[in-house]
């Protein structure tokens, strides 16, 4: 942009193009100006030109008609070139010649040396430079010729006056002070010039500020409005305003005021805010607009002055959607989706709360932990829609057993859970948590008719008390669930309350499982294997893989012993590999050694089912040791096939039976739904549970049951294992009903492997002998 510096000489602008641009735009002025000179001009000069018919016939009468004529001739010119002029430095040049002849011509007058050619010496340089519009350095040298010819006009004729000296002085120093005038007059009106064009722009961006303003006010999709401070009247509102309150279209916005939307105690907060800080973001209130509807906004005000007058801008942004959003989310994150009970984690916020509660009142909290008996048979058999609406409808009888003050919630799976306030500890009768346990029992017990098949609710239910039992959360639920254990142990279907001796129990899970975490990496866990006969000949076909435990104080120990290890998916898997590592090398080292043991089975738990890729790892572990796969089986039992991983059981098991292994249903007859199992998944061999066999000499119904046992397996074209034989007599009713394999104490105990190549040698005899003995 070029600079606004002006010339110390001249009062100009410094910088050329400015200079045009100021003398571009002052053409059309500078042009009238000129023309009223010019006709000026030739107004006065035709004047003087009838005045001097006074000179008629006197000396002085050409000179002056001459000079007369001139200057009317060069003024008419000038006036018809101006017409045609379209820039300033044309119109200078016009001015520039029109002055020059005119000087010649007054010069020429003033060679009258008349009375009045001294003053128009002395006037017409000034009347040049005042009011001929040129640039500065054309009007000092127009000034500098005129007064040069003048003076010759004047002067040069003889005789010289004695004067002509002054006249030369006076005629310099009257122009002097006109020359400092004009420098001061250019650099006043560039000035000016430059004020006005700033003032134009400041007026014009101010100008398409407002209009912006106005613009982004009308189209900002968030409500705005002005109001005033005083009285709270709208005095000014956009669109998206108009649309938010409902305010109809050229309707007059001044009968509406906050006083109307916002609560009076919310006015009062919000001014208080506003008269502290002169603002206030983000505050969350809910206002009544059109038509009584109640909205929740996010708030942010500022306090103005429009035209002197106190006002607040006021910018509204409507959250109720996002409240409502808000609220869905909180329930949807605190409450279950199936039940609509409080989930888990309102569970544990309303736990601490009730607790913390207690502890400032001296009350007492009861928690009752629920778990459903035998729910996942109802899953298994009726199917997961059939258990939910079981899970539905324990959920409402428990909502309508417990009082309004209770918490009833749903911790997933079957379990739910109870808190409920009890009475002061000077009065703990108040409430009798046992009576409400055997109410929730009770409540539970009618059968419910689903799809047209009777489910008869059972629960297990577990009692703790705070502070009697424990005096922070974590404890308190944690004697809850070891009642709740005990409750299961103690046959289900009934409430038991937490005491001091059942946390030995936990304690001991807790022992075992960090002692097998040693033993897996110090070999302390081996298997033992138990023959397997062929009934009919007594011949050795096969082995049971047992696991076997050489604690470090306690012994050998069975799985019976450390169960409860199994409950750990990690510990679970790492036993099933350290156990079948061993089972295979074993083997491969018997048939290396020229014996054949037949097929040997091992245990897979519930917890091995966990490994996605079971299937695949087990049968690379087999070909690893050069074996084939006949050389194995696998026993489940039904807890596995009931077990969470269920899903994954069936095309595990389905792979390893087409590699060739063969799958057994182990403790056969002592879960559920065994039909259902045989069925479902490629089972080959069912074994008889050695609770069945132990009493068949002496309980009739035990008879029947392992005669239907094998009388089915006959059906089914299944073989059947019978366990636990320990005498002659049951060896001879399960032979005479068709049994086809035993095992049992009668034909060898559970052996580490290292005896089983012994056994093997002197094995087919000794086996016919016991059976036919």
């Amino acid at each position: 942009m070029p600079s606004d510096d002006l010339r110390l000489i001249g009062g100009e602008f410094a910088a050329p193009e400015k200079e045009a641009l100021f003398q571009a735009e002052r053409l059309p002025e500078t042009i009238r100006h000129v023309r009223l000179i010019l006709i000026f001009s030739v107004i006065m000069n035709s004047l003087f030109l009838f005045s001097d018919a006074r000179f008629y016939g006197g000396p002085h009468f050409l000179p002056a008609i001459s000079a007369r004529l001139l200057v009317v001739g060069a003024s008419c010119a000038a006036v018809w070139a101006v017409r045609t002029t379209g820039s300033f430095p044309a119109l200078q040049r016009v001015m520039v010649v029109w002055q020059a002849i005119s000087a010649v011509g007054v010069a020429y007058l003033c060679s009258t040396r008349s009375d009045i050619a001294l003053f128009v010496l002395l006037m017409l340089p000034a009347l040049y430079m005042l009011a001929v519009p040129t640039s500065f350095r054309w009007t000092v040298l127009s000034c500098v010729f005129c007064t040069g010819v003048l003076l010759c006009g004047y002067l040069l004729p003889s005789p010289v006056p004695d004067t002509a000296l002054g006249i030369v002085m006076a005629t310099v120093m009257s122009n002097a002070p006109i020359l400092l005038f004009v420098m001061r007059w250019n650099r006043l009106r560039r000035l000016e010039w430059t004020a006005v064009r700033a003032a134009g722009r400041a007026n014009g961006e101010l100008a398409e500020s407002r209009r912006l303003y106005e613009t982004m006010f009308r189209a900002v999709p968030v409500p705005i409005v002005v109001s005033r401070q005083a009285d709270g009247q709208f005095v000014s509102i956009n669109d998206a305003g108009m649309d938010f309150f409902g305010i109809p279209d050229g309707a007059s916005i001044a009968q509406y005021t906050t006083r109307d939307i916002v609560p009076l105690d919310q006015r009062r907060r919000l001014q208080g805010i506003l008269e502290a800080h002169g603002s206030a973001r983000d505050q969350e209130i809910v206002i009544t607009i059109r038509g009584g509807v109640r909205r929740d906004i996010l708030l942010s005000i500022e306090a103005v002055q429009a035209d002197g007058v106190p006002c607040v801008v006021s910018s509204l942004v409507d959250i109720t959607s996002r409240k409502a959003m808000e609220e869905r989310i909180r329930v949807a994150a605190n409450h279950d989706v199936l039940t609509g009970l409080a989930n888990r984690a309102l569970f544990q916020t309303s736990l601490d709360g009730a607790l913390a509660q207690a502890r400032e009142e001296g009350s007492t909290v009861g928690l009752i932990l629920i778990d459903l008996d035998a729910f996942k048979e109802v899953n298994d058999t009726l199917g997961h829609d059939a258990g939910d609406t079981l899970l539905k409808a324990v959920g409402h009888r428990l909502t309508e057993v417990t009082e309004p003050d209770d918490l009833v919630a749903r911790l997933g799976g079957d379990e739910f859970v109870v808190i409920a306030r009890s009475g002061s500890l000077q009065h703990p009768e108040g409430r009798d948590l046992t009576a409400l346990s055997e109410r929730i029992l009770s409540a539970l017990r009618p059968p419910i008719d689903i799809r047209g098949r009777i489910v008869a609710p059972r629960a297990s239910l577990g009692i703790a008390v705070y502070p009697a039992h424990a005096d922070n959360a974590p404890d308190l639920f944690t004697n809850a669930d070891l009642a709740l254990y005990a409750a299961k142990g103690a046959g289900r279907n009934r409430a038991t309350t937490f005491e001091p001796g059942l946390r030995a129990v936990i304690e001991d899970r807790v022992t075992i499982t960090r002692e097998m975490r040693s033993t897996l990496d110090a070999g302390g866990l081996i298997p033992f294997y138990q023959p397997k006969i062929l009934l009919a000949t007594g011949r050795i076909i096969g082995f049971e893989a047992l696991a076997r435990w050489q604690h470090p104080t306690r012994g050998l120990l069975t799985p019976t012993d450390f169960a409860t290890v199994f409950d750990d998916p990690d510990i679970g898997i790492a036993v099933g590999q350290n156990l079948r590592r061993q089972i295979f090398a074993d083997v491969a080292d018997w048939i290396g050694s020229g014996h054949d043991p037949g097929r040997v089975f091992f245990n897979l738990s519930s917890a091995q089912f966990a490994q996605g890729d079971l299937a695949d790892v087990l049968l690379a572990e087999i070909a690893a040791v050069g074996l084939s796969c006949d050389r194995f089986g696998i026993e489940v039992t039904e807890t596995v096939l009931l077990a969470g991983n269920g899903n994954r059981v069936g095309p595990i098991l389905e792979t390893l039976h087409t590699a060739g292994l063969r799958i057994a249903l182990d403790d056969f007859g002592t879960g559920y739904a065994s039909l259902t199992h045989l069925k479902q998944f490629p089972v080959d061999e069912i074994k008889i549970d050695r609770s069945f066999v132990r009493d068949l000499e002496r309980d009739p119904d035990d008879a029947a049951i392992v005669a239907a046992v094998l009388q089915l397996g006959r059906s089914l074209a299944l073989d059947v294992t019978a366990e636990g034989i320990e005498n002659n007599a049951q060896a001879h009713f399960l032979l005479a009903k068709g049994c086809s394999y035993a095992q049992g104490y009668l034909y060898g105990r559970p052996m580490p492997g290292d005896q089983v190549p012994g056994i093997l040698t002197d094995s087919n005899e000794r086996a016919r002998s016991v059976v036919f003995g």
